[in-house]
């Protein structure tokens, strides 16, 4: 499988997983908000795995730095959500300092797809 089709099909199943911890949160968690925030934080980043996935197959980022910056949010999404979901459904963290991890990830990631933006070369057959 390649990278491009792996991430969007993470970048789906975050959407899913999204939408379902944001229903679970209005009818069933003990702690709706941290339930919420987790859905959203998926969701949210769900969109820029998609948007950027795109933007690095159309040659608007550079390839490598970008797939590293991809997995890593969706490393970091999926682990902070999953620390939230575990406290807003049981009470407990996944494993200490398992959201600030998370949080990092996400941060390096998103770093890490500007600096992909700032050093990709324009396709050969456009001009910028």
């Amino acid at each position: 499988m390649t990278a491009t089709r792996l991430h969007l099909a993470l970048a789906a199943l975050m959407g899913f997983a999204g939408v379902a911890l944001l229903a679970a949160a209005a009818h069933v968690a003990a702690d709706p908000g941290h339930v919420q925030i987790a859905g959203q934080m998926l969701l949210f980043h769900a969109s820029v795995v998609i948007g950027a996935t795109a933007a690095r197959r159309g040659g608007h980022l550079h390839d490598l730095l970008a797939r590293v910056a991809l997995s890593a949010i969706i490393v970091g999404a999926c682990l902070f959500s999953a620390d939230l979901a575990r406290r807003g459904f049981g009470g407990t963290a996944l494993f200490p300092r398992a959201a600030p991890t998370g949080g990092w990830f996400m941060l390096l990631g998103w770093l890490g797809l500007a600096v992909a933006a700032v050093l990709s070369k324009p396709p050969a057959d456009r001009a910028y």
